[in-house]
């Protein structure tokens, strides 16, 4: 008796029967054309061969005439039939790899992550090459049909000549393609792996993109570019065997489909020498051996693109399958509120545990960088509840029982290293374009000088990741997107590392006055911002060890002011 497990389809297959009854109406319209195509085709020189049969015994030119009029026709009807055919296969084609892109960005785009093992660049090879390669199914199957309704048309055609030549294109047909199909199925197992080693190239070009600055910081480009090098060619060798394997495959098909064209030509050589056929039918038989050439090479090909869509499936399947990390609770934080972490244990956090007032002002002044990264993705929700130990309450409720989106819309966490997006410096600051309070947050951020530089003022082009900013420009001008949020619960983490002193005292003292009233806690060591705030809760190895404002533990704890003092 078989399990579960192995009688629940694939994911991959499901993926492809999807795409396939979503367009059955463009498939069935593709198909009728093609089909009409490749019938076509095949009639031409079936009708070759009965004009010279007939033009043989009535050499008038009305004779001529018609011939020539049936043979206009069934050029028209090909040239029209292959134009519309292929005109809504790869409308259909394009439309369904553009669903599945959406699709796979929508996953990845979610509040709540899939616990899904792969890197970021990984999931745009897969939302990109891997989403075209599944929707060429909408074609291959088409096509699949066509080129079988034609090697039949051939086959009868023969058929009618002598038994004998149709025979001999099925039975040539038939091994043709049991010979490939055990070929493809190397094909299908080497494109999943070189599409795995290409996805890891390319996470990595953009894990060292995004660090380029640092690693030039420290001089560690060289050992980088010696990593992605390997990974590179890695996947170099993998393409190298995926192109032996298919030059194999097309070597073995073109082989097979050429001897296949000898023996029928030579066959129908020997029946005509021997007065079996006529001229006419051996013309015709010559005709359809050079014709059958073309779509047994479609035909025969169809299996490699089936296990390559196939193989694209299934990584598709890994991100679209996958479950979430965490079931999020339907409720919704109270309107204000205050923030309480109770006893919460992760990574280098150990029974943590504070209270922020709503409407205070609070910054946490943490010994190490570890800890301060650790708490500030529990607050985020990147890391889920049932990942640590403890309880976190915003407004009261913990959570675990709240939303993740209303979670995100009641408390705003602005990481230390914010994405800046290419766009202008205005939809980086209002992405949604409804805040009332971009002017307030641009003057808090202290970005009123990046705006006055340019003659576009919000309206100046940000280019991708800022690169036309400078390190402290990108991040006021985050600060400013968090500022202009106006979340009920704002946390920022390290908002002013890259900025001067007098800058950064003048944020400091905006961001107090911007936020009266409202909850705020700021992860930080910076002195300006721990002077600023209400209170001071200071973390160390894991736990809060001092309470009090920055001034009165300049003066009482010696180990705090050697930490923040500069």
């Amino acid at each position: 008796m078989k399990t579960p497990d192995t009688q629940r389809p694939r994911p991959g297959s499901d993926i492809l029967r999807s795409a396939l009854r979503r367009n059955v109406g463009a498939m069935a319209g593709g198909t009728v054309l093609m089909g009409l195509y490749q019938a076509g085709e095949t009639a031409f020189p079936i009708a070759l061969g009965l004009i010279v049969e007939h033009t043989m015994q009535d050499r008038s030119l009305g004779a001529l005439a018609v011939s020539i009029a049936v043979l206009a026709a069934i050029i028209t009807t090909v040239s029209l039939s292959w134009r519309f055919g292929m005109r809504i296969l790869q409308k259909a084609n394009t439309t369904e790899a553009h669903r599945w892109r959406v699709r796979v960005a929508d996953c990845g785009l979610q509040p709540v992550a899939r616990d899904v093992d792969l890197k970021s660049g990984e999931v745009l090879t897969i939302a990109t090459e891997d989403a075209d390669q599944t929707a060429d199914i909408i074609e291959v199957v088409p096509l699949l049909i066509s080129s079988l309704v034609a090697v039949l048309v051939a086959a009868v055609a023969l058929g009618l000549a002598d038994i004998r030549l149709g025979l001999l294109v099925m039975v040539g047909t038939a091994l043709i393609l049991s010979i490939l199909s055990v070929m493809s199925k190397k094909i299908g197992s080497s494109t999943r792996e070189q599409q795995a080693r290409v996805a890891r190239a390319g996470a990595k070009v953009a894990d060292l993109i995004t660090g380029l600055r640092p690693l030039h910081g420290f001089g560690g480009n060289h050992a980088a570019f010696r990593s992605y090098r390997k990974v590179s060619t890695e996947a170099k060798h993998q393409a190298v065997t995926v192109a032996m394997v298919n030059g194999a495959y097309t070597g073995t098909a073109n082989l097979l489909n050429a001897s296949l064209a000898v023996s029928v030509t030579l066959t129908a050589g020997w029946l005509a020498f021997n007065g079996l056929i006529t001229i006419g039918e051996l013309v015709m038989a010559v005709g359809l051996a050079q014709f059958i050439m073309e779509p047994l090479k479609m035909f025969s090909d169809m299996p490699k693109y089936v296990m390559m869509a196939r193989a694209s499936a299934e990584r598709m399947a890994l991100v679209l399958v996958a479950p979430p990390v965490t079931t999020p609770g339907p409720e919704r934080p109270a309107a204000g509120g205050d923030l309480e972490i109770d006893c919460v244990r992760y990574g280098t956090l150990r029974e943590l545990k504070f209270q922020v007032p709503a409407g205070e002002f609070v910054a946490i002044a943490v010994y190490q960088p570890r800890a301060a990264a650790d708490l500030a993705s529990i607050l985020a929700v990147t890391v889920p509840p049932g990942a640590y130990e403890g309880v976190v309450r915003v407004s009261g409720e913990e959570l675990a029982g709240l939303s993740i989106e209303a979670v995100r819309e009641h408390m705003l966490v602005n990481p230390y290293d914010g994405e800046i997006f290419a766009g202008t410096l205005r939809t980086n600051i209002d992405p949604s374009g409804t805040s009332r309070m971009v002017p307030e947050a641009v003057e808090a951020s202290m970005l009123t000088d990046v705006v006055a530089l340019h003659r576009d003022g919000l309206d100046y082009g940000v280019r991708d990741r800022g690169a036309n900013l400078s390190g402290g420009q990108r991040q006021r001008l985050s600060l400013a997107r968090a500022l202009a949020a106006d979340a009920d619960v704002l946390v920022l983490h390290d908002p002013t590392t890259a900025v001067d002193a007098v800058t950064e005292q003048l944020i400091a003292r905006n961001i107090a006055e911007l936020r009266r009233g409202r909850t705020t806690v700021v992860i930080t060591s910076s002195p300006a911002l721990l002077d600023a705030a209400d209170r001071v809760l200071v973390l160390d190895d894991g736990v809060v060890t001092a309470e009090d404002t920055h001034r009165n533990l300049l003066a009482t704890d010696r180990e705090y002011c050697l930490a923040v003092a500069r």
